[in-house]
Parts: structure tokens; C-alpha cells; sequence
């Protein structure tokens, strides 16, 4: 079973690239989507079967090379299995969403073969992703990182007409070798020093521990080994994960289509970086300063994109940065030790923003492919579906439901799961996330409503003639949707004990590691004080308090604060100038080098050299050979004799020295 269900999508992505010129488009497409919703029947069934008894099904051995030794291998245990949910349902409902999103393509052309060929690429996706999820060593994890890392690159820039497009998917993949190669010195450090790169051997507790007391020498440094490794590996989460200082690529990704978001850049890949952090726990159990660094940039990253999505006016760059605030939360979990949190958060995130995502692009259909904000409103009638399942998503996302109990939206229970997590974590940094994760609740709050308002209320804006054929999505669309919307309302509620109840380690098994030692973070998560557990709730009212405010009451507010606070608002919109900045510290002096190095090392150096040697040298030796040429017999047998002279006078002197 486990067989089938990771290589399905890529057996539906080679007949859907290849194949649909055999049997069709649509039994391509139908095909592809078949495979993708056979791997979410299994995946569900391995998720509710799963005996708490990990497992581990070599295919093949890969690498034999030294002391080198891995398999090819799939990995079963809790952590895997919640991954897999998460991955194919929502692979298998984009796959059907696609068919309807992808129907009117505006940049398709009559006679191409567009959409086997975007189906292609998220089947191929979802294989490369849950390559990653299902290995059983590090270098297995990293083929299905790179491979998620091409997929994205493809599907980023499908319009490859746009040259918007290209230039995200650029950016993204350029992005994502920086953390990538963190990522891969990472396994070089750990290979190097235990020898292994096996998950069975690396992530024993006792050798984490005894790497905890190694130290590696570097430039008349002596710095911890376990300290140096985990840095370098969570630089690679950094990347994929679209963390602060390699999150510029995450918003400009989203000019791939709109399910390329839903899937990758809201569910699945992004999730990657979270969950390499979870399945390495016993390495960070060991490790003192990672962990703080973790925290600091999970908290500061939450906070940041939450600041920057209060004034986007695109529909989809605001989910982009609530999807980027949102990963800050997971990892500020992973960061204090609660792994279970931060895979409850993982868990529930990708039901709602899933269905956020696909609900903007049923917006987005419905205006003709217009995705500014300010020219929507009054939508929610033309609309009814949509609009539902955006309310449904936005109630799960803001975390709506009864303080101090567990019942409530799906993001409600797995958020506040979170800051009650950090503020257990101790003082310090842990408490500057507690802080920054409640003001960031306030602003998703506010920006989430705002979106809603400013698409589903007030007055219509924009053309006329769109807003008057706006229409409910077809089907294909729209039920999507709606089973999003049935695990953004339930999802939470059901498996909250499991996740963060007090049997949470039974639950979990052997894959997440805490040191019971020192880890005691969930345990004191669930006494922390009433106010702590209700501030979450208050912020998320007042956020919602002030969205209405100023997009219903008082619509003229958001334009007149605009002009009052005009540095902080250009500020905020220009993404606190991260690109800017980038521009010129790493683009600009890499350009400038370039142009010195082709006009002056390869143009005047290089070039002018051998065009010197060719225009000098090269006609004298021409004109000494071209008098050679004479035209006499006895000159070129003279010449034969010296040759033969030369000749014998070589090997005499060899053969003398010898």
C-alpha cells in the first residue's frame, strides 16, 4: 500500500506528460487526478489505521560508496503519516479545482497542450514531495528538497510568456540555493562526523547527545559540532520555509496560478522546512543556541509579514504573507520544543489556507482574472459558495472560538495550542515570541477581515461590466472547497488531544523526540495563566473591531491614514524594502563585477591579448614561413636533413642521459 501511494502521482505525471498524446488530454488529465486521489484514499487509511509501530520498507540500496552506505527507503511512523494527509488531500483537490480554474486559461493558446502539461507538473511535485517526507535518511530527504525545489521552479513560472513569471521562478530558485546549500553542509558536517547519514543512526538520542560534546576547529575557532550542524540545517528550512531574510521570493511566487499556490505555497512545500525541523528533534534536544534562533526568527518572521499584509492589495500577496506569518508560528513551536504543536498547526493550516488560496482564485474567476482588491466589493451574492468558504476559512485562520476550552475553528485550537507553548518556554526569547505571536494575531485578524470586506462588502468598484458577469465557479471548483472547509472547521476539534492533549508522546511515538529532562514545554503549556490563553482571543477581536471600522463604517479611514502616515505606509507596502536593499547590497555589486570582468578581463585583457598576438607575432611567423616557400627542391630537401638531424641528436642525448 504505502508502495502505491508514493509512486502514483509520479506514474499519473509521466502518462499525463507523455501519454496524452496517445490517449487524450482529458484522460491524461483524468488519469493524473485518478493516481492523486488514489494516494489520499491510502494516505487517510494509513493516517486512522496507524498502530503507533514505525516501520521502514527499503526499495533498493542507493549508495554504496565507503563507509557510505543508504538505502532507498519508505519511512511510516506518526509524523509521516500526518504528512501524508496533508500532502495528498490537498494535491488531489488542486488536481480537481485545476480542471476548472485551468478551463478559460487566459494565457492558453488554441492548439498547445497547456494542461496535461500543468498537471504534469503537480503530480510530479507531489511525488518529489513525498519523497521527502518518506525517507529514511538524509540524502533521500534532500533528493525530494530539490526535487520540490525543480517542481516549484516549473510551476512558478507556467506562464513562461510573462516575464513576470520567469523572473519569480528565477528568484525563487536562486532563493532557495542559498538555504539549500546550508542545507547540504549540514549533511556533509554530520556525515563527516558520525560517519552516517542514516535517520536510524543520526537521530539516536545517546549519539546526539555524545555530538553535543564534539567541537569542530575552523579559522582558530573551536565551536560546538551539534551547534555548527543544526544551524546549517535549519538555514535549509529557512529557505524553503520563506523565512525572514530568505522570504523575498514567497510573494513573487505567487504569479504561477493560482492552485500552484494552494498546493505548494500555502500546504505543502513551504511546510517542508517545519517538518525537517520536527523529524531532526533529538539533534535540537541537544543543541542550546539553535533552538533560540529558531524562536527569534520564527517570532520575528510571524510578526514582519503580518506588518507587511495589512496593506496589500493584491488578493493573493495577502495570503502569500499571511502563509509566511503563519510558517513563523509553527517554527516558534518547533523552536521551544513543542514539535506536536508546531505539526497541529501544520496540520490545520493546510485545510484553511488551502481553501483560502482556492477561494481567491474563485474570486479571481469570477472578476475575469482581476486580482486587486480595490476593484472588487459587494460580492458575496454573485458569489454565494465562494464567499461561504472564505468566511469559513477567515473564521479558522483569525482563530475564532470559546476561550479557554477546546472547541472552536481548526486554527483557533492549533494557534493558541502555539503561544500558550511559548510563553511556557521560559523567559527570554521565548517570551519575545509570546509577544510578537499576539501582536501578529491581532494584525491576521485585521488583514483577514479586510479582505473579506473589501472583496465580499461595501460598494462594488472597478469595471462595471465585470462585476455585472461575475459568477459562481463551476463545480470542480467549488467542491474543493467545500471538503477544505469541513477539516478548517473540524480538524482541530478532532484531533486536538493527539496533537497537544496529555497523551500527546503516545500519540507521537518514537518519531519526535523530547528530553524529558529539560523539555517540559507542552506539560506546562496546558497551567500557564487564564490571561495568557484568553490574549489571543482579545487580539483577534480587536483586530476584527477595527477592520470593520474602517472598511464598513468608515471606508474613507484606510485612504486618509494612508496620506497622514505616508512613510509607514510606503514602508510597509514596499515590503520594508527587503528587495530594495537586496538589490543593492548582493545584485548590483554582482552585476557590476560581471561587466568588469566581460569588458575589461575578457574584452581588453584576454581579447586584447590574442587579438595583439594574431595582429603582432602571428604575421611574422606567417611571412618567415610563406619565404620557406620557395618553390626549390634542394630547400626543402635542406630542410628534411636539419629535421632529421634535429631528430637524431634528440634521441642521442636520451639515450646518453640514461
Amino acid at each position: 500500500m504505502e508502495t502505491i501511494l508514493l509512486f502514483a502521482p509520479l506514474v499519473g505525471s509521466l502518462i499525463c506528460g507523455f501519454g496524452h498524446k496517445f490517449i487524450g488530454e482529458r484522460a491524461a488529465m483524468a488519469v493524473s487526478t485518478g493516481m492523486l486521489f488514489l494516494s489520499a484514499l491510502l494516505s487517510w487509511a494509513i493516517f486512522l489505521t496507524f498502530n503507533g509501530h514505525d516501520e521502514v520498507i527499503p526499495l533498493f540500496r542507493w549508495v554504496e560508496s565507503g563507509t557510505l552506505s543508504t538505502d532507498w527507503a519508505i519511512r511510516i511512523d506518526r509524523l509521516t503519516a500526518v504528512m501524508l494527509v496533508v500532502i495528498n488531500t490537498v494535491s488531489a483537490l488542486v488536481h480537481l479545482y485545476s480542471w476548472g480554474y485551468m478551463k478559460n486559461d487566459p494565457q492558453w493558446k488554441e492548439g498547445e497542450s497547456y494542461n496535461p502539461r500543468f498537471f504534469a507538473y503537480l503530480s510530479f511535485f507531489t511525488f518529489a514531495m513525498l519523497m521527502l517526507v518518506t525517507s529514511d535518511n538524509l540524502l533521500q530527504m534532500f533528493f525530494g528538497w530539490e526535487g520540490v525545489g525543480v517542481a516549484s521552479y516549473l510551476l512558478i513560472g507556467f506562464y513562461y510568456r510573462k516575464p513576470t513569471a520567469g523572473a519569480a521562478a528565477m528568484k525563487a530558485f536562486i532563493v532557495n540555493r542559498v538555504g539549500d546549500f546550508g542545507f547540504a553542509l549540514g549533511i556533509f558536517g554530520l556525515f563527516y562526523l558520525t560517519d552516517s547519514i542514516n535517520f536510524s543512526e543520526v537521530l539516536d538520542p545517546h549519539n546526539a547527545k555524545e555530538l553535543s560534546q564534539q567541537t569542530i576547529h575552523f579559522l582558530n575557532w573551536d565551536m560546538n559540532a551539534l551547534e555548527v550542524i543544526t544551524m546549517l540545517l535549519f538555514i535549509g528550512a529557512m529557505g524553503k520555509s520563506a523565512q525572514l531574510f530568505l522570504h523575498t521570493w514567497l510573494p513573487d511566487a505567487m504569479e504561477g496560478p493560482t492552485p500552484v499556490s494552494a498546493l505548494i505555497h500555502a500546504a505543502t512545500m513551504v511546510t517542508a522546512g517545519v517538518f525537517m525541523v520536527c523529524r531532526l528533534s533529538p539533534l535540537l534536544e541537544y543543541a542550546e543556541f539553535t533552538p533560540n534562533f529558531i524562536i527569534f526568527i520564527g517570532a520575528t518572521t510571524a510578526f514582519f509579514a503580518a506588518t507587511i499584509g495589512l496593506v496589500q492589495n493584491d488578493i493573493k500577496r495577502v495570503i502569500a504573507y499571511s502563509t509566511c506569518s503563519q510558517l513563523g508560528y509553527m517554527f516558534v513551536a518547533a523552536g521551544v520544543g513543542a514539535y506536536g504543536v508546531a505539526m497541529f498547526h501544520l496540520f490545520t493550516h493546510a485545510f484553511f489556507k488551502a481553501m483560502l488560496f482556492l477561494g481567491a482564485g474563485s474570486v479571481i474567476t469570477a472578476m475575469h482574472h482581476e486580482q486587486d482588491m480595490r476593484n472588487y466589493g459587494n460580492l458575496r451574492k454573485k458569489i454565494p459558495l465562494t464567499f461561504a468558504a472564505m468566511m469559513i476559512g477567515t473564521l479558522a485562520i483569525t482563530g475564532v472560538g470559546i476561550p479557554l476550552t477546546s472547541i472552536g475553528f481548526a486554527g483557533f485550537l492549533s494557534k493558541d495550542a502555539i503561544i500558550e507553548s511559548a510563553f511556557a518556554g521560559g523567559d527570554g526569547v521565548a517570551r519575545y515570541a509570546f509577544w510578537m505571536l499576539v501582536f501578529a494575531a491581532a494584525m491576521t485578524s485585521f488583514y483577514s477581515w479586510r479582505l473579506i470586506f473589501m472583496t465580499f462588502y461595501g460598494k462594488e468598484r472597478g469595471d462595471p461590466h465585470t462585476h455585472e458577469h461575475a459568477h459562481e465557479s463551476p463545480w470542480t471548483m467549488t467542491v474543493p472547497l467545500a471538503v477544505l472547509a469541513l477539516g478548517a472547521t473540524f480538524s482541530g476539534v478532532i484531533w486536538y488531544g493527539d496533537f497537544f492533549g496529555h497523551h500527546y508522546q503516545e500519540w507521537f511515538g518514537a518519531s519526535i523526540y523530547e528530553n524529558h529532562d529539560t523539555n517540559h514545554v507542552i506539560h506546562d503549556a496546558h497551567g500557564v495563566a487564564s490571561w495568557v490563553k484568553v490574549s489571543p482571543f482579545i487580539a483577534m477581536v480587536l483586530g476584527f473591531l477595527l477592520a470593520y471600522i474602517m472598511y464598513i463604517l468608515k471606508p474613507t479611514a484606510p485612504a486618509a491614514l494612508a496620506k497622514q502616515q505616508r512613510f509607514l505606509y510606503a514602508f510597509l507596502l514596499n515590503k520594508w524594502y527587503f528587495d530594495e536593499l537586496y538589490d543593492l547590497i548582493f545584485v548590483k555589486p554582482a552585476k557590476a563585477l560581471g561587466t568588469f570582468l566581460w569588458k575589461k578581463g575578457d574584452g581588453t585583457v584576454i581579447d586584447g591579448t590574442i587579438n595583439g598576438i594574431a595582429m603582432g607575432i602571428i604575421p611574422w611567423i606567417t611571412r618567415l614561413a610563406g619565404r620557406a616557400q620557395s618553390g626549390y627542391v634542394y630547400h626543402y630537401a635542406f630542410a628534411i636533413f636539419i629535421g632529421l638531424v634535429a631528430i637524431i641528436a634528440w634521441f642521442a642525448i636520451g639515450g646518453s642521459a640514461h
